[in-house]
């Protein structure tokens, strides 16, 4: 069923299914009785799914990656089609419209997906509004990053607002520097400048706590793309600063042993690419990480998970907890219950 489904969401741009998609699924949940259906058959409601990490309790290890929902549109809708917690954003102080379009493009013989989106977000300010009104119990991650016209020296002040702003509408927090479609973000994952924005956001969390605010764990999202070296830098630094979690990992630059013609890659151009041909080189960096940190430190798996294997994958190579986006596009919904089920065992 769902294969007929998305060849006709193919049949849009990407953006513009999406779009369709969720307010398909929208209308869909507030149809009397539709909540219920949608729950009826995505949910897992065992007990024994339950997963804590980094002091959260999560209704179950499968997660929705920050990406899809960016501005905290669609949590109540997303939350009935089984996830165990849902990573909005990545939100930025200041509204950006993100980069040209086309930004998203498909690679269907890979299924996989490539991106530039730019971080094209409504604003902080706007989706703490939307995250007053929701309902769902759901576990909710903030994924912050800086404005594209932020220089690097300044990036912690955009951080710090997104931080301040969220605190008590999320139960964690994402540091995003991994993604390569702003200019140079990247380059904040060197250990001096990450050490300025994580242990910065530490000693804010630390004055919200002593005037009897909930403790909100701080994640550091990473790129795939990172040396042995780098990654040593990474974990010398999450031990140093008892950093609460990881994320591993984000899109890929890399456009190794892609079915896809090289022609049709050059005209698609740069961006992020995600699905099935990241799994591999993030299973290695997820594998290094749990290795090398010895359980010091919970990791969120995520990157080329489309099938309940994969997620059992990265269970088994050290993740606490898993994310899916591009194989929820690819596979549907019911990954989500199948992955919960596999993870579960």
């Amino acid at each position: 069923m769902y294969n007929f489904i998305k060849s006709i969401l193919f049949l849009w741009s990407p953006e513009k299914a999406h779009r369709i998609t969720m307010k398909l699924l929208t209308l869909a949940h507030n149809l009397p009785g539709g909540k219920w259906l949608l729950e009826k058959l995505f949910c897992n409601d065992s007990s024994n799914s339950r997963i804590e990490i980094a002091g959260i309790t999560l209704k179950n290890g499968v997660g929705l990656a920050a990406g899809f929902d960016k501005d905290a549109k669609y949590i109540d809708i997303l939350a009935s089609l089984g996830f165990g917690y849902i990573e909005i954003g990545t939100l930025t102080p200041k509204a950006q419209p993100g980069n040209d379009k086309p930004r998203l493009f498909r690679l269907k013989k890979d299924e996989a997906l490539i991106n530039r989106m730019g971080f094209n977000n409504g604003g902080v300010d706007e989706a703490v509004e939307r995250l007053k009104k929701v309902k769902s119990d759901i576990i909710i991650g903030g994924n912050i990053g800086k404005n594209k016209i932020t220089p690097n020296d300044d990036a912690f002040s955009d951080y710090a607002y997104c931080f301040e702003k969220l605190y008590n509408h999320v139960h964690y927090f994402v540091v995003n520097v991994s993604s390569p479609n702003t200019p140079g973000l990247r380059e904040l994952q060197e250990k001096p400048a990450l050490k300025k924005i994580l242990t910065g956001l530490q000693n804010m969390r630390a004055e919200y706590i002593k005037n009897g605010q909930a403790t909100k764990p701080i994640f550091l999202k990473i790129a795939p793309d990172l040396t042995h070296s780098q990654l040593d830098d990474i974990i010398d630094l999450a031990l140093e600063i008892n950093l609460d979690g990881l994320v591993a990992t984000n899109t890929t630059i890399s456009r190794d042993g892609l079915i896809t013609s090289d022609s049709e890659l050059l005209s698609i151009g740069n961006g992020g690419l995600s699905g099935k041909p990241l799994k591999k080189s993030s299973d290695e960096v997820l594998k290094y990480l749990s290795e090398n940190l010895q359980n010091k430190v919970p990791i969120m798996g995520v990157g080329g998970i489309h099938c309940a294997q994969d997620a059992l994958d990265k269970i088994n190579l050290g993740a606490k907890a898993v994310q899916i986006y591009t194989g929820f596009i690819y596979s549907g919904p019911r990954l989500v219950k199948s992955c919960v089920r596999a993870i579960r065992l």
